[in-house]
């Protein structure tokens, strides 16, 4: 008997990616003939069964939801999947999650191990390579299926689908509002690459309320840290290479690790430099001095994803329902990185 194979044991044999070996065994006109019926013919030599055979969940219902999220260091994201797994509970669904931890190929066969019959629909917020790639392929199989879909915080509007997200630049615009009315006028932006659609919003409120106040964009007040991996010395040789009174950093570790290291070159929070960072987690608590934050309340996002998405699972067949958007308002909370 032939071993069962999977999609990534078919990337490995043939050396292309995973994204490629889903997309032949599609049949899709991306794929050049010659290595799609490489592909099909070894999988067909494997006997290789896809999981994408969910097509009758409407009418056969699991109670299962498939959770799909990026990372598990970031508090964000456990707050949301706590808000899925209490609406989704009370009304009598079970939750399954996998991780991507980042990766466009773990996105793919998370989706594909899923989509095989165990869930009745999928809550995600995309990886960052899926973001950088833009490939939304596996994506847009899960719908054409009429496996319902809802995406969170990170979600792109090249997916058809209801989607939860924050009001990311108008948050940013009042945080540098926040740091303008306390007299600082030398505010930085610690950000990631501009793929992640939200640093990217939240950039956007960052310039429009420095230029309302008529202070020039300043490229060297932008520090652009990887995801994982950052190197302190690029963060203190940023604090130390211009004179700066404030930052706004796109997320709660950003905004930790960097009040550590002025604060190791002898700068006094908030004297001398005041912080915001996004998410209001046990770090921002804890930290010396603590910091103001931006409250994303994640497990209300959990909820709101939880309904919409079970409201598109028992929807009758026939009946034609629009996708919708949600906007979670974002608070401040303020502490003592912001007050003298």
């Amino acid at each position: 008997m032939k071993r069962k194979i999977t999609l990534k044991d078919i990337a490995r044999e043939l050396e292309v990616s995973i994204s490629t070996v889903s997309k032949a065994l599609k049949n899709s006109e991306e794929i050049g003939r010659d290595t799609k019926e490489k592909i099909q013919a070894f999988a067909k030599l494997y006997n290789y069964r896809p999981n994408n055979i969910a097509l009758s969940l409407k009418n056969k219902r699991t109670k299962n939801i498939g959770v799909v999220i990026p990372d598990i260091v970031h508090y964000f994201f456990t707050t949301v999947f706590r808000g899925i797994e209490k609406y989704a509970n009370q009304k009598g669904y079970n939750v399954i999650v996998c991780v991507s931890d980042e990766s466009f190929d773990k996105e793919v066969i998370n989706t594909e191990l899923l989509a095989n019959g165990s869930i009745d629909g999928f809550i995600m917020s995309l990886s960052a390579e899926t973001q950088q790639k833009m490939d939304f392929h596996h994506l847009l199989e899960i719908t054409e299926q009429g496996i319902p879909l809802v995406l969170f915080d990170r979600a792109d509007d090249h997916v058809p689908c209801d989607k939860v997200i924050l009001n990311d630049t108008e948050i940013s615009y009042q945080a540098v509002n926040k740091f303008l009315a306390n007299g600082r006028k030398h505010i930085a932006l610690v950000t990631t690459e501009s793929y992640f659609n939200v640093s990217a919003k939240r950039a956007e409120g960052y310039e429009a309320a420095l230029s309302e106040a008529g202070i020039p964009i300043d490229p060297a007040l932008k520090l652009i840290l990887p995801y994982r991996d950052i190197n302190e010395n690029e963060i203190r040789q940023f604090f130390a290479a211009t004179k700066i009174d404030a930052v706004l950093c796109v997320n709660e570790i950003f905004a930790v690790q960097c009040m550590a290291i002025v604060q190791k070159m002898g700068l006094k929070i908030p004297e001398d430099i005041s912080f915001i960072g996004f998410t209001d987690g046990i770090l921002s608590k804890f930290v010396q001095p603590t910091l103001t934050t931006i409250a994303q309340h994640g497990e209300r996002m959990g909820e709101i994803s939880a309904q919409m998405l079970i409201e598109r699972i028992e929807i009758e067949m026939d009946v034609e329902k629009p996708y919708r958007t949600e906007i979670v308002e974002a608070t401040i909370i303020e502490r003592e990185s912001t007050v003298n």
